[in-house]
């Protein structure tokens, strides 16, 4: 991983963006990877089908709170059909986390991504790696 990229983990990491739970939010799901322990809830507010507002809570090593502090600024205004659509590769490229990279590290990264998808879609559980 290059260094640009890990110093962009860790800020993320020690100093997260929209941390926190919202009250009352449109929807909440929280998702956990049992591999490692991480934990993620990501809460929206949407009006009119735009995500207007975003928030994440957890516990976890650095890659997933650090993707999940990305991926909750970069959905803000987001229409709900386009954050659908927000794919694995997108959010990787985001974090700077090559697919080759451990597939460990990836289950990490894609917390908060399945997590989102599964707050959006409504389902019990989020969807499985390759369905993202």
């Amino acid at each position: 991983m290059d260094d640009l990229y890990r110093e962009l983990i860790l800020e993320h990491y020690k100093h997260p963006r929209r941390r926190g739970r919202l009250d009352h939010p449109d929807v909440s799901a929280e998702e956990h990877n049992p591999l490692c322990g991480d934990r993620v809830r990501i809460d929206l507010r949407i009006e009119h089908g735009v995500i207007t507002d975003a928030r994440f809570d957890g516990r976890g090593c650095a890659i997933s709170q650090a993707s999940a502090s990305m991926l909750t600024d970069e959905i803000v205004g987001m229409p709900v059909e386009q954050a659908k659509q927000f794919s694995k590769e997108h959010l990787l490229a985001l974090i700077g986390i090559p697919l080759s990279h451990n597939p460990v590290r990836i289950k990490c990264a894609l917390l908060p991504l399945k997590t989102l998808k599964a707050g959006l879609y409504g389902v019990g559980h989020a969807p499985d790696d390759d369905e993202l």
